[in-house]
């Protein structure tokens, strides 16, 4: 049963910060949401700071997996990239409590140096996925600025469903990062390797 409450834990800590907005919860809250009491909360996790601490690292292992799931399923740098913009805004990362947690995160990280660490983890495996095969369509600077402006433009959408009088859809959010990266790769110059169709593989950091 251990793995089950475990997982219940990190579902009920997820909807907790979802409906407060924020990480000022206690482990009493999230117990009562999982259906167990604070002392098996405890007993299983030990703090509320590593309750929280694995429920990032369930976000991000779950991000992962879509990633790389769907990177396997396409068959060129470009389909690779639209593949990247689909599982950045796949309606499981866009359900409001998914949002208000990565942006409660985000907040704490600001202080605690662990949420930090993962939180750079995203944003340098976001901008790795992306410049690996942007690399095989532009020259080395190119697919570098224009990885760095696709990684940015998909973070800012994102927290952009944070303003709930204004929310940008899932579709429209992929359709506005898709056109950015189709003017850009219209005008920038291909890579030597692009040109030539030698075969591309991208690949896959780890997440320790």
């Amino acid at each position: 049963m251990e793995p089950v409450r475990r997982k219940a834990l990190v579902d009920a800590a997820l909807r907790v910060i979802g409906d407060h907005g924020s990480l000022a919860v206690t482990m009493s809250d999230i117990a009562r949401q999982a259906g167990v009491s604070p002392a098996l909360a405890h007993h299983y996790f030990g703090s509320k700071e590593q309750l929280l601490i694995e429920t990032i690292r369930s976000l991000l292992r779950q991000l992962r997996s879509d990633t790389v799931a769907a990177l396997k399923a396409a068959r060129t740098p470009r389909a690779r990239l639209s593949a990247i913009i689909r599982v950045s805004f796949h309606a499981d990362q866009f359900a409001p409590k998914t949002i208000a947690a990565w942006l409660a995160f985000y907040a704490e990280a600001q202080r605690s140096e662990e949420t930090r660490r993962f939180l750079v983890i995203y944003a340098r495996r976001l901008r790795s996925n992306l410049l690996a095969d942007l690399k095989a369509l532009l020259p080395a600077d190119a697919a570098e600025r224009i990885a760095e402006g696709a990684a940015a433009m998909i973070d800012g959408l994102y927290i952009r469903q944070s303003l709930k009088s204004a929310p940008i859809g899932i579709e429209a959010s992929i359709a506005l990062t898709e056109d950015y990266l189709n003017a850009l790769l219209a005008t920038a110059s291909p890579s030597p390797r692009s040109e030539k169709g030698r075969p591309h593989r991208t690949t896959q950091g780890q997440m320790t």
